[in-house]
């Protein structure tokens, strides 16, 4: 019911800063929240951030907290997770999810494709 595409991911140095968007379309007003995650080499995929859609509500995980801003564009329907002071280690495959009433912060019913970043040393 909802389609997702991530993008704004490339390479950037350690210390540098990246927006990735995701845009929605479809059912969109299924929409309870907007979420990010990612998969870093030889890891599980993890979550990252999370906002709802239609009210003022944040949460993030350990690794963005302090790093790491989500936010919305409800009239564009689209969702940005901007990241800051960037390490080598954030490098990954980052994927933005929807979440319905039906799923939780944690397990969207919606992923989009996802979009690579990479952080040199």
């Amino acid at each position: 019911q909802v389609q997702l595409v991530e993008s704004g991911g490339g390479l950037v140095q350690a210390g540098g800063s990246l927006r990735l968007s995701c845009v929605a379309s479809g059912r969109t007003a299924s929409i309870h929240a907007m979420n990010w995650f990612r998969q870093a080499p030889g890891k599980e995929r993890e979550f990252l951030a999370a906002i709802m859609w239609s009210r003022e509500s944040t949460t993030y995980s350990n690794s963005a907290k302090g790093r790491f801003t989500i936010s919305r564009d409800n009239p564009k329907n689209t969702g940005y997770l901007e990241m800051n002071s960037l390490r080598p280690e954030d490098t990954g495959v980052y994927y933005c999810g929807a979440s319905t009433l039906g799923s939780t912060w944690y397990s969207p019913d919606y992923w989009g494709q996802g979009t690579q970043v990479t952080v040199s040393s």
